[in-house]
């Protein structure tokens, strides 16, 4: 069986301790399945998308950068982190492994030519989350907009639910096979999937008990890998605190799903 990706980290980074002491339990924790996983420590340096003007946001660029420098250097696993202006690809791929275009942003070609560009340069990988706004086919124009800067394996589309109404998302199985069709690797995202956005009113509002059952059916769906917030206390999380996953959690979850993998493989 292929090596699945598996993107886990806090939604935000809060401190360095926090994010070092997140990736090394990771770390320790996910060690039996080396062989199986490839693992990506993610976190958002800065969030310019919080519900509330008053919502903690995290980190300047810089402040982010050293820090994902770290936990390369201590670990030695690959990071990911979100950008929200084309400006801001070149430099953040100069360190951090996989940049992400926000959902939000996924239809903005400076944005996704910017992190192709940035991506060809330093031998990076590409991720856009999939807009709550758009349907699974459309993202074949996203992956087009990279066509020529960079190859397709150097791609990655992350389905994380569709707008259901006002305040609620719901996830489309078959949008794995129909993303997969655009040639890229398409990743779930487990814990924004669940959310009910702006649902509390200054914040978001999620589905938490419905973490674990979307994300067995998007394995047996198709999806090529898993994106999921985790947090030693997600109640403290300064950031989606409704929707992100119990860390100490993460280890017996990961191997279900890795299961669930193996027993894809027989279907094909």
């Amino acid at each position: 069986m292929e090596k699945v990706e598996f993107i886990i980290g806090p939604c935000v980074l809060e401190s360095k301790d926090m994010a070092l002491d997140i990736a090394g339990k990771l770390v320790e924790d996910l060690a039996p399945f080396a062989d199986q996983i490839d693992l990506i420590f993610k976190a958002s340096f800065n969030k310019a998308n919080r519900t509330s003007v008053n919502s903690f946001r995290g980190f300047s660029m810089d402040q982010g950068l050293k820090i994902f420098e770290e936990v390369k250097s201590v670990y030695n696993i690959p990071t990911l982190t979100d950008y929200h202006l084309p400006d801001q690809a070149m430099e953040l791929a100069s360190v951090v492994d996989y940049i992400q275009v926000p959902a939000f942003l996924c239809r903005q070609t400076d944005m996704i030519v910017a992190g192709a560009r940035a991506c060809q340069k330093y031998n990076r990988i590409l991720n856009v989350k999939k807009g709550q706004f758009i349907a699974p086919h459309n993202t074949q124009t996203i992956v087009d907009k990279t066509s020529g800067i960079i190859e397709k394996s150097s791609v990655r589309l992350t389905e994380r639910g569709t707008c259901f109404g006002y305040n609620n998302m719901i996830v489309d199985m078959a949008s794995f096979k129909t993303m997969k069709e655009t040639g890229v690797k398409t990743i779930y995202d487990a814990t924004h999937s669940v959310q009910l956005p702006g649902a509390s009113g200054s914040v978001t509002g999620a589905k938490r008990d419905q973490i674990e059952v979307l994300a067995r059916a998007a394995v047996a769906a198709g999806a090529d890998g898993i994106f999921m917030e985790a947090h030693p206390n997600p109640s403290e999380s300064k950031s989606d605190a409704t929707s992100i996953y119990e860390l100490s959690k993460v280890k017996d979850f990961v191997e279900q799903l890795l299961s669930l993998y193996a027993l894809r493989e027989t279907w094909k």
